[in-house]
Parts: C-alpha cells; structure tokens; sequence
C-alpha cells in the first residue's frame, strides 16, 4: 500500500512549470552499482516515491537513466511523474561555458531534456582554499551561470538551488537584488544537529525550501541517532521505527527529505510517514543536548 506521501508536494518560490517539490524523495549517495541502483530505484517507485535525488560526484546518473529507461514503462509512468534533481560538481565552478558543459553532462547522463532541480552542491570551488575569497566570486558567477540556463523556469533546469549553504552564503545571494532567489537549499539536519534559528529565519524568510540530508545522523557508534534512548522511546510509543520518527521530525520541523536505503523493507518504512508526532514528542526531540555534525563543514567556506 502506497503511503499519502506519494502526494505530497510542497510550493516552491517559482512560478509555473514544476513549481512543487515532493515532500519525501529517495536518495542514491554512495548508490554507485548499477544492480544495486536498479533494485533500489525498482523498490521506491513501487513505493511511491516521486523525487530522485542524485549529483554529479555520486558517480550514478547514467545507472539512473539507464534504471528509469525500463521502470518508468513498468510502472506506466512519464518523465513528468518524476521530479529530479542534481548537484554540480564543485570542480564545476566557473564561467557561463564550464557550467554549461556541467548541466549537458548530467542532462544527458540521466537522459532528459530537462531536471526539476540542479543545485550548486558546495559553496567553495575544488582546489580553492576554504579561506580564499575567490571562494565568493566563483560560486557568484556560477549562481549568474545557472540563472541563465534557468531562464526564469523556461530553460532546462526549472529550479535552481543551492546544498550546503550556510547563513553568510545565502546572505551573500540575498543581498543582489538581480539574484534568482534559491528554490531549496539542502543541507545536513538531524536532532544533533539542527542549524541555527538566524539560519531558519534567513530561509524562511525568502521562501526557501530547507531539504534534509544525514536525517538519521551517519554514525553506528554509541551515539547512534538511531539507537537514541528518547528516539527509541518515541518509535515505540508510536510503533513506529526509530527511522520513521527521525523522518517525521524533520517533516513537522518543515524540512522536506531525502531519506536513502538499498534495503527494500526500510525504503517502503521511509515513505510510509503518516503518523502524527505530538508536541510533546517534537519537544523531547527538539532538547536532545548532544551535539555532533556527520558530513562536510560548509561554515570553513569563505
């Protein structure tokens, strides 16, 4: 049975075409195998998911395209149905013409005429020191670059964003006017890490899309989100898993997701997201004191 969150779509701040993202979408980081992709993909449209979310990095777009080529038949879909999204590669910062060539990579990796969603997906340039101010100016021409592809939703890529971007980073595309203000920014947030309230407000503010990565943290230490006591008492609670609760947090934090597995019991589990947290739940969770950060630290980024 398909969850209600197949049909679920939140607005972003563009007008027209593809001007909704869906709430819950499968990632595929570190998905590489082209078995394994297809199986994973196979599972999730099955499932009801309706966002793919990939990147240049991940090294998986054509095993995406080539998975879609036999599924979408399968499942008597259209490219319509799907909303996809991928990321530039940070070596990929520059001038109109590199990034041009970057976006036609993946284009035509996934095989499409168009993406839903293409983000910058660092905010400093590979090889450029953290601390460079030429940090600034290259994914300032690469924003100008990926606004003229996106040609106000007439282009191929129909939004634009950016992934870990910090306060100052967002700030910095906020204060030009002439800027296309971002549809989403996706960035690491989970309980032991949950961004700053400037940060939330800053978004906010202008409308744009906060999308979860790290959702269920990245570690199976002792301090395992998944493996947390509060987490573990809320799941139970509920009967729900451990997972489900992480997901559902970040939903009623207004965070959409990107929730990824190659297990198919756990991809039908992270979509099937309709039970309620209450306040009370959101609150224990929202207190967790422990802190800790699982992926790249965007803030050394000039």
């Amino acid at each position: 049975m398909m969850s209600s969150f197949e049909n679920t779509y939140w607005p972003l701040n563009t007008k027209g075409f593809n001007n909704k993202i869906p709430a819950v979408g499968f990632g595929t980081y570190l998905i590489s195998d082209k078995t394994t992709i297809y199986k994973a993909l196979d599972t999730a449209l099955a499932a009801g998911y309706r966002l793919i979310d990939t990147a240049a990095v991940y090294n998986n777009e054509s095993y995406i395209k080539d998975a879609l080529n036999v599924l979408l038949p399968k499942y008597k879909l259209t490219r319509k149905d799907l909303f996809i999204t991928s990321k530039l590669d940070p070596k990929d910062h520059g001038d109109e013409k590199t990034v041009i060539n970057a976006v036609n990579r993946s284009l035509n990796n996934l095989g499409t005429d168009y993406l839903d969603l293409f983000l910058i997906h660092w905010p400093g340039t590979f090889k450029v020191s953290s601390n460079s101010p030429e940090n600034f100016k290259m994914r300032n021409s690469t924003w100008k670059a990926l606004m003229k592809i996106h040609n106000n939703g007439n282009g191929p890529l129909k939004n634009i964003g950016v992934s870990n971007y910090t306060t100052k980073h967002i700030k910095e595309i906020l204060a030009d006017p002439s800027n296309v203000v971002p549809a989403v920014n996706q960035v690491e947030f989970h309980p032991y890490y949950q961004q700053s309230s400037e940060f939330h407000k800053v978004c906010r503010d202008a409308k744009i899309i906060l999308q979860a990565y790290c959702s269920m943290g990245g570690s199976a230490g002792k301090n395992s989100l998944l493996n947390n006591d509060i987490i573990t008492s809320i799941a139970q609670k509920h009967s729900i898993s451990t997972a489900q609760v992480l997901l559902k947090w970040a939903l009623q934090r207004n965070y959409a997701i990107i929730p990824k597995s190659v297990t198919p019991e756990r991809i039908k589990l992270n979509i099937e997201l309709d039970k309620e947290l209450t306040k009370e739940d959101m609150e224990s969770i929202n207190n967790i004191k422990h802190i800790e950060k699982f992926a790249w630290q965007p803030e050394k980024v000039f």
